[in-house]
């Protein structure tokens, strides 16, 4: 029987098929990209066609293999990657143009070649030898076992891997690079999963770990689009604080250790610079006394951050309020508030909470992005402050999480907070009422959103 000979129409940017043309690509959205190609379609009997089974392994026949993490000696690295790098895996750094990924794994590829007997290949599409050593003496950085290869064919690269066996590679970026087994530019969809699964397979057989620079979109989206995040094994942001000079080291996803860990780095001339004690970075010790203005804490990871909740509550323009959030859960803060209107109840002061005809803008001040429950009585307190134009003294923080009955509930680690808070300096803090092992700071305990409310108009 003849083959049967067919048009198909395939999209030049992501390789995507489709039986009839149309003027976008359905599958990456690229505009006029479809071409028309003629193929054979083959047609195969069920008996032409041979599988190899495939082998089976029994779990109780393996042995677990633990293998020892590199170890960069940047504390803040180590922290965000659960204790330093997994040998084998991959992991993904991504970030805005110019915040300095080139930078950090510059310094992870020196900090791992001096710790260890086996070479560090650092793999660059974008900039010639002469202008990455340039950047490594800026840094400070010893070449000693550090390789440089100036190629964008992701077979050349791993053939030249496979022969020295380095202990990390470094591609910079993988938008840059590509495999000829794919027929599209570099960057495109395929193109960067293609050179992807070589990578991973590099990795897993050879053993190597492989850090990718991923940049970001216009869309805010890593390598077109995200394309990458369900490959690694690790998912790494490094973000920015533009007003206090701070760079946030942010695990993602993580096979290999939590997710919850924060990296905190100032950028020197020389490179990044760990901040050894972050629990204040995000505070002004000096503040004034304002009206919608509280301090609480916030726990990523390990760590204890103190920060401020601003809260500028203003009669409503239009007729409808608006709810505006920086820093915090928009959806969190629509639920507080409609809390506060209908749990509390402070009618012995005639002071009555009536936020339907008001506009409410929530910040957290620093830049910090926090989605702890253990702001709720500190957020709630900020909004009824500035409502009712009442001060809270600058040496108080609230904790506790709050229930859609207006209870104040308890939140984990409360001890830790407390000590945190000890250590900065504060006098009292609005807690629930709970078990705590501190008596260093005055504790006030309240059950409800009501005595609470009761401390501030005092």
């Amino acid at each position: 029987m003849p083959n049967k000979i067919s048009n198909i129409y395939t999209c030049s940017n992501c390789d995507a098929q489709f039986s009839k043309w149309s003027g976008r690509c359905l599958e990456c959205g690229a505009w006029s990209s479809l071409q028309m190609k003629t193929v054979e379609l083959k047609k195969l009997k069920d008996q032409e066609i041979k599988v190899t089974p495939a082998e089976i392994i029994k779990f109780a026949n393996i042995k677990a293999e633990s293998s020892a993490r590199l170890k960069t000696n940047i504390d803040e690295v180590d922290r965000v990657l659960g204790g330093g790098i997994m040998p084998g895996s991959i992991i993904l750094i991504s970030g805005e143009p110019g915040i300095g990924k080139s930078t950090i794994v510059a310094q992870i590829a020196n900090a791992i070649a001096a710790g260890i007997d086996k070479s560090v290949i650092y793999v660059s599409g974008e900039e010639s030898a002469g202008q990455i050593k340039e950047r490594f003496n800026r840094l400070k950085i010893n070449c000693q076992n550090l390789n440089f290869i100036n190629e964008v064919n992701i077979e050349k690269t791993i053939a030249a891997a496979e022969q020295i066996k380095p202990a990390l590679i470094i591609i910079d970026s993988i938008q840059t690079v590509y495999t000829s087994q794919i027929d599209s530019e570099p960057g495109s969809l395929n193109q960067i999963r293609g050179s992807a699964s070589k990578l991973m397979e590099l990795a897993k057989n050879h053993n190597p770990a492989v850090i990718l620079v991923g940049h970001v979109t216009k869309d805010g989206l890593i390598a077109g689009p995200k394309s990458l995040e369900h490959i690694v094994d690790t998912v790494i942001y490094l973000e920015t604080d533009n007003a206090k000079h701070f760079k946030i080291l942010r695990a993602t996803k993580n096979r290999f250790g939590s997710v919850n860990e924060l990296g905190i780095f100032a950028m020197t001339g020389s490179g990044f610079k760990e901040v050894k004690n972050p629990g204040a970075i995000f505070l002004d010790m000096h503040r004034e006394n304002l009206s919608g203005s509280i301090l609480s804490s916030a726990m990523e990871g390990t760590r204890t951050f103190l920060i401020e909740i601003q809260a500028l509550v203003t009669r409503t323009i239009f007729g409808y309020p608006q709810r505006k959030a920086s820093g915090f859960d928009l959806n969190r803060l629509q639920i507080l508030t409609a809390v506060l209107s209908k749990r509390t109840d402070i009618n012995s002061s005639q002071k009555n909470i009536n936020l339907a005809n008001h506009d409410i803008i929530l910040n957290v001040v620093g830049g910090l992005r926090v989605n702890d429950p253990a702001l709720d009585l500190a957020v709630c307190l900020a909004i009824t402050s500035s409502l009712l134009n009442q001060k809270m003294n600058n040496k108080t923080i609230a904790l506790g999480e709050v229930g859609l009955g207006g209870e104040v509930r308890n939140v984990s680690k409360l001890d830790q907070r407390l000590k945190e808070a000890e250590k900065l300096g504060l006098a009292t803090a609005i807690i629930p009422s709970a078990e705590i092992k501190t008596k260093k700071i005055k504790t006030i305990k309240v059950k409800n959103l009501s005595e609470a409310i009761s401390l501030l108009l005092k």
